[in-house]
């Protein structure tokens, strides 16, 4: 199997896992776990985990509700809504390449 095969089956197999998490209502407490298991996380000390769970989802609370606020009014996304989306997605995307160890499956 090629390297690129691989890398869409597994993004396939995310993408899927991640659906999942979002029906059940647990997109976030999902990837607070995945980012444990694969952080190394587990081994630290409670209290560390305690406070960067918190700090995690106040995370995601702040840019959920950011999100829910700066959005126009109406059913259909504006294309200023489409450019503030865009500019989020830039600001987070630079910070995982920001990152020296991160990896995307």
């Amino acid at each position: 199997m090629t390297d690129s095969r691989s890398k869409d089956q597994m993004s396939k197999l995310i993408d899927k896992i991640v659906a999942e998490w979002a029906d059940r209502g647990k997109i976030i407490e999902g990837g607070w776990a995945a980012y444990v298991a694969t952080s190394g996380l587990e081994t630290a000390p409670e209290l560390q985990r305690k406070e960067m769970r918190k700090a995690y989802m106040l995370g995601a609370q702040h840019l959920f509700a950011s999100i829910m606020g700066i959005m126009d009014s109406g059913s259909e996304p504006t294309a200023k809504d489409l450019k503030r989306m865009d500019l989020i997605h830039q600001e987070l995307d630079a910070f995982r390449r920001s990152l020296t160890n991160w990896r995307l499956p």
